[in-house]
């Protein structure tokens, strides 16, 4: 938990909450996510919700937040052959709850989702590329002879040749996926950790203004927020950080 810099945070002017920082929702319950939304109020202004919320209401909780004027990421990952995917995709993005939605980065189905989003100009279409959790071992353990490096490459062009509007990847792929892809390209960078706070369970993570200047569009932060003592206070102290990059 925060115990430094999100702590000691002192500003003469309120910090506006900054677009790039995608607050992570992962909390037991709607309730818990409800209730961490108020505590951080203004100071944050995009949300993910995954998982974890999708079977506790987060359909119904990011469309909420939609009409708060919030924007939303949901990090659902989908992956199934391409006529399903079209399908959820279309039916995704037909309630307008998103601006983010997640699949993985291979290539019938992200094909799949950019024929599923049509029409939807507002949801942007990410690639997950290789998840921020596994390490090379992980990679070799599952099958892949590559390096992440050149997996992350391979995927970035697929999702460029599908269509897609971005890919999600670790802080270290950053700029290895700006260089391919060029600089209107959305990159989402989960595993970023403040340095007051701890890895957790992201092998390959960086600090905040470190993953920006790498090439990174956006940050997903979660745990040193929504665990910290004063969350609003930690994700005022991760926007003051990257405030001039």
């Amino acid at each position: 938990m925060p115990t430094t810099g999100a702590a000691t945070l002192d500003h003469k002017a309120p910090i506006k909450a900054d677009p790039r920082v995608i607050v992570a929702l992962d909390l037991p319950a709607r309730a818990d996510a409800e209730s961490m939304v108020e505590r951080l109020g203004d100071s944050v202004s995009f949300y993910k919700i995954g998982l974890q919320l999708l079977a506790g209401g987060g359909m119904d909780m990011a469309k909420g937040l939609k009409r708060r004027g919030r924007q939303v990421f949901l990090d659902w990952k989908l992956h199934d052959i391409g006529a399903t995917v079209e399908k959820a995709t279309a039916a995704i993005t037909a309630t307008e709850a998103c601006d983010f939605l997640t699949v993985h980065a291979e290539p019938q189905v992200l094909a799949a989702a950019v024929r599923g989003r049509a029409g939807a100009i507002g949801v942007k279409i990410l690639g997950v590329t290789v998840l921020t959790s596994l390490s090379q071992e992980d990679v070799a353990a599952i099958g892949y002879e590559a390096s992440i490096e050149a997996l992350v490459e391979r995927r970035v062009l697929q999702a460029l040749e599908a269509g897609a509007d971005g890919i999600v990847t670790s802080p270290r792929e950053a700029a290895l996926a700006r260089r391919i892809a060029g600089p209107n390209f959305i990159i989402l960078n989960p595993g970023v950790r403040p340095s007051w706070a701890r890895a957790d369970d992201q092998a390959r993570a960086a600090e905040p203004a470190e993953a920006l200047r790498a090439g990174a569009s956006h940050l997903v932060v979660g745990r040193p927020i929504t665990a910290a003592n004063d969350p609003k206070a930690a994700a005022q102290a991760i926007a003051a950080e990257i405030a001039g990059v």
